[in-house]
């Protein structure tokens, strides 16, 4: 029994020097970021039709039509039906108290993304000739967005080192291996979104250029500790 609370003992001390000496061994805390930049190649543009009216059942058909001319102008386009997408349906009452009746307002939203550029200007102007009276969003990505949030990635573990090796090679030490990493997050930056009211068909046709491309940035953020030797 008594050399059984000694094993007891000597475990229990063991297990604690162990923590102890976790919990005091010096780090270095740094957060690391990555960016990489690319020139999108492709788009979604987010489209509504809306309605408003007295007879909800009215509304659902008049938007109804329009997304019907919608989807043909599409498939007259080659856009394949994986790229086009329903987003919502909603159906909202409000109620006017000065001549006590209820009006409806019936939405309809459809994503489009486009993976040929050389499409926008044709399609934007086609998707306001079938009667969308909404514009809700225009965003532009990269059909290689993984592999770039993959290198975004490893340029801010590569960052994070080079700030612990600053921080303490003013202090006449050195960092040794990493004993945590965490990543905060690895996304395109947010873009804005641009929203318009249904347009004059006869403004847009110009046939001019009407979007600039610019670039996309992927960013990482991560927060390693390294061991201070």
């Amino acid at each position: 029994m008594k050399f059984i609370k000694t094993l007891l003992i000597l475990a229990i001390t063991t297990t604690a020097m162990t923590a102890q000496n976790a919990v005091s061994q010096p780090t270095v805390d740094v957060t690391g970021e990555g960016i990489v930049r690319v020139v999108p190649d492709q788009v979604t543009i987010s489209i509504r039709v809306e309605n408003t009216g007295d007879n909800p059942t009215n509304l659902k058909r008049q938007n109804d039509a329009v997304i019907s001319e919608v989807l043909k102008f599409l498939k007259k386009k080659n856009i394949a039906e994986k790229d086009v997408k329903t987003q919502y349906m909603n159906l909202s009452k409000s109620y006017n108290h000065n001549n006590k009746t209820y009006t409806y307002t019936a939405n309809q939203s459809l994503s489009v993304k486009l993976r040929d550029l050389s499409k926008y200007e044709s399609v934007m102007n086609g998707l306001l000739e079938t009667g969308i009276n909404r514009i809700d969003g225009v965003q532009f990505s990269s059909t290689n967005e993984e592999a770039l949030k993959s290198e975004a990635r490893k340029k801010a573990i590569v960052n994070a080192q080079m700030k612990a090796k600053e921080y303490t090679s003013v202090l006449n030490q050195t960092i040794g291996k990493a004993i945590s990493i965490s990543e905060m997050g690895s996304s395109p930056r947010p873009q804005p979104m641009y929203k318009m009211e249904m347009m004059d068909s006869s403004s847009s046709g110009s046939g001019g250029q009407t979007i600039a491309l610019g670039e996309i940035e992927i960013k990482s953020v991560v927060n390693v500790s390294f061991l201070l030797n």
